[in-house]
């Protein structure tokens, strides 16, 4: 097992590091020590919570960034390592989850879901990790989701692109073998963020903090391991899931209420969220 990484020695690059979840993780990242440097396509809100977590500028720096553009990511990376010392872990966070029917998605929105979610982090590992292997260490952990593992009606290109992170995520994992980078994935189910508004839950299981999601990237930056769902019960419900045949997976899946959490959403309550995002 790879031994703990002192957080106060790293330099940690999140993407969506404005809102949510990469919000979450970098107020937790500063409260340990370590120096972030938040990306955003909002530039002027990356730049504002930049100031707000660290008013003095030494430990956190805001940068524009359009993840979908790998210009933009190299120069946002860059510009990281100018401000706060070359980048020892990247974060790959970013991702927009537009809901309803695969056969009425625009096509102009699936590929903006693709572009963001899955481009998105092949732009940051190709960037990224050439300059860890350089160096002999770094650490990528990729945020997805459980329909990554798990897919549920309502948001298919969604899932297809949380599936390919944890699949990208694994292949990585193993070509890095041997070279002091590692791969991670973290899985979280519904978070309370505005990603998730409008969303129930699965029966039996409960809607996440975004504060919790950041407490497992931490805990994966300072133990790396493979993959971390959140809530840890998440996992054995999901391999519980694929050991059953799949007429009784169906079943299961609708007694717990699964195949409606994405497809049922509240509309009203995601209207903000629809808006911003384009969707």
């Amino acid at each position: 097992m790879p031994q703990p990484t002192p957080l106060g020695d790293l330099v940690v690059a999140i993407t969506g590091g404005a809102r949510g979840i990469g919000l979450a993780t970098t107020r937790a990242l500063v409260a340990r020590g370590a120096r972030v440097a938040i990306g955003d396509l909002d530039a002027d809100l990356t730049a504002r919570v930049a100031a707000e977590v660290d008013p003095t500028g030494t430990r956190v720096v805001g940068l524009p960034l359009d993840v979908a553009d790998r210009a933009s990511f190299a120069a946002f990376l860059d510009a990281a390592a100018s401000a706060l010392g070359p980048v020892d872990v990247l974060v790959n966070n970013a991702g927009i989850m537009p809901l309803g029917p695969l056969v009425d998605e625009p096509d102009e929105r699936t590929r903006r879901i693709v572009d963001v979610n899955l481009h998105g982090v092949l732009h940051g590992i190709k960037t990224a990790v050439p300059t860890m292997l350089a160096r002999g260490h770094g650490h990528v952990v990729n945020v997805s989701s459980a329909v990554g593992r798990v897919a549920l009606s309502g948001a298919a290109t969604y899932s297809a692109t949380k599936y390919a992170v944890i699949g990208l995520t694994e292949a990585l994992r193993s070509e890095l073998e041997g070279t002091g980078v590692h791969a991670s994935v973290v899985v979280p189910m519904i978070v309370s963020t505005e990603l998730g508004s409008g969303l129930g839950t699965v029966r039996g299981q409960r809607t996440v903090t975004a504060e919790e999601v950041a407490d497992a990237i931490v805990s994966v930056i300072v133990r790396p391991r493979f993959e971390t769902w959140v809530p840890a019960t998440g996992r054995p419900l999901y391999v519980a899931m694929t050991l059953m045949p799949r007429l009784v997976r169906d079943t299961v899946s609708r007694v717990l209420g699964a195949t409606g959490v994405l497809a049922n959403a509240d509309t009203h309550a995601r209207s903000a969220y629809d808006a911003r995002v384009g969707a």
